[in-house]
């Protein structure tokens, strides 16, 4: 695997922020993680947690760091003699989705803008695997990059006040899901049934950087049926291993 020119920089009194190339790339993506892997492996450092961006990496330690230069000589050592004992499985998440008007408010206005039908703007959501980024914004918000360039959209000039949870949504080259009622700027083009995040769990968000995602269409009465094996925990969200 490629390893690539990385700044270290002091974040606070407890953080460091590694930055990769300003770029969104799946190939940073991986080497991001790779080093995370390893820092984790190695038990040098004690942390608090370890933060994944598009092109950064943020260590947030237990303490202050008085013995930086150090630090980033040991993190260094890490990152180019280190090893990972056990790659963590890539899944892929299989998210069903509602696209009928009443959960997809904002089709029509993106079907006329681009001159294509709905069913066409649907067809392209789900016929691409999306790789998950890092998680932001809100706990439980992934960050997916591979959006086809013909559905990049500009964010709402005046973003709604309440957005529904689950609700599925492109702004510019993006697509996401809210995970919570929340305020939102992006088109909103469908609705899915699937909590991406439960503070109760002991992975409050089932995906992680790296992973990879795919929506897939569902009728409302299949969306009402899901709702029902979520209450009653009968219900089996779909994922390959990769």
């Amino acid at each position: 695997m490629k390893i690539f020119p990385i700044k270290y920089k002091r974040f606070g009194e407890k953080a460091i922020l590694i930055e990769w190339e300003k770029r969104v790339d799946e190939s940073i993506l991986n080497d991001i993680i790779d080093f995370k892997d390893k820092i984790i492996d190695s038990e040098l450092f004690s942390l608090n947690d370890l933060v994944v961006g598009y092109h950064s990496l943020t260590l947030i330690f237990k303490k202050e760091l008085n013995n930086y230069e150090q630090l980033l000589e040991v993190l260094e050592k890490v990152r180019v003699e280190g090893v990972v004992s056990k790659r963590k499985e890539k899944v892929l998440w299989k998210i069903p989705v509602c696209y009928e008007r009443k959960f997809g408010i904002d089709l029509e206005e993106m079907s006329a803008s681009k001159d294509m039908s709905i069913e066409n703007i649907v067809t392209l959501h789900t016929d691409t695997v999306y790789t998950v980024f890092f998680i932001g914004f809100l706990p439980g918000f992934l960050y997916l990059g591979g959006l086809d360039q013909i559905l990049h959209t500009n964010r709402k000039a005046n973003p709604r006040l309440k957005v529904a949870k689950g609700s599925i949504a492109i702004g510019g080259s993006q697509t996401g899901v809210y995970p919570m009622e929340s305020p939102g700027g992006w088109n909103i083009i469908g609705r899915t049934p699937i909590s991406f995040f439960d503070m109760n769990k002991t992975n409050p968000c089932f995906a992680k950087s790296g992973d990879r995602l795919q929506f897939y269409s569902i009728t409302e009465h299949e969306y009402i049926e899901i709702q029902k094996e979520l209450v009653s925990n009968d219900y089996k969200l779909k994922k390959e291993f990769l």
